[in-house]
């Protein structure tokens, strides 16, 4: 008879040990924030970044940026089946992507624009003619059009004249995106590039000189913010949407060049 209450003050005491335990277990459970996953092309993705940041404060989420050419973001999709938006370098990767059924929706945030660089002060004067890509006289790098939206780009421009492919043979440098191809001025391993406007002032605009080409020749493309299909959010998916086109972050996308009413010339 007196195991009874031996037992009966052991279970007391235990069970107070236990449920402070299950507790303090709960607390320290992580707690999974809302999260997106944006493909964003190289050059828009400083942008974007600065615009994500604000947006994880108002929304309390994570906003994750898969930077990289915009060619090899769209191969990503493909592949994983996985993300909530992608924001590429050009309209032409959203409308592909939107024919194969990819895309919820697409929204015009921004342009990009298309210019020449050479070294600061232009030591060669080199002029803001495209045939100056088959000039003997000057190192070229050119982006790969598989990979990055600058590389297609240059493939249609320089197409357009004639001249791509003999421009390829004669490139010192073939670029991954337009990132690799700033470097490559900047680091004065080549004269004269072709790439988007927006790199310069991102990056440091004191390493390179923008020339312009003219709108009849290079026009500015359409920056389209694409919805995917794959996106498990699709409501907080729409509010980043939303923040990118409200006045916040469109003053973000005029501070690094992508709204500017009028090209601003040399840097």
């Amino acid at each position: 008879m007196r195991q009874v209450p031996i037992i009966i003050l052991f279970l007391l005491f235990l069970s107070p040990l236990v449920g402070c335990d299950s507790e303090q277990s709960a607390l320290r459970l992580p707690v999974s924030p809302k999260e997106l996953l944006l493909y964003c092309g190289t050059t828009m993705a400083p942008a974007m970044r600065h615009i994500a940041d604000l947006f994880e404060q108002q929304e309390c989420c994570v906003v994750k940026i898969i930077r990289d050419g915009s060619g090899a973001l769209q191969h990503s999709i493909h592949v994983n089946r996985v993300g909530d938006l992608y924001l590429p370098g050009s309209e032409s990767y959203v409308e592909k992507c939107g024919n194969e059924g990819l895309v919820v929706e697409a929204h015009a945030i921004g342009i990009n624009r298309a210019v020449l660089m050479v070294a600061p002060g232009n030591p060669l004067h080199i002029s803001g003619d495209l045939n100056n890509f088959v000039a003997a006289s000057y190192r070229t790098v050119l982006g790969l059009p598989q990979s990055g939206s600058i590389g297609l780009e240059t493939q249609r421009l320089l197409s357009a004249l004639g001249i791509y492919k003999q421009a390829v043979v004669q490139a010192n440098v073939l670029a991954r995106d337009s990132k690799d191809i700033f470097q490559a001025v900047a680091g004065g391993e080549v004269d004269l590039a072709l790439n988007w406007y927006a790199t310069a002032v991102s990056a440091d605009n004191k390493a390179v000189e923008v020339l312009e080409v003219e709108n009849v020749v290079a026009a500015p493309h359409i920056l389209r913010l694409a919805l995917l299909k794959y996106s498990y959010d699709p409501v907080l998916a729409k509010k980043f949407i939303l923040f990118v086109l409200s006045p916040v972050g469109q003053q973000i996308l005029t501070e690094y060049v992508f709204k500017e009413p009028n090209f601003r010339g040399q840097l």
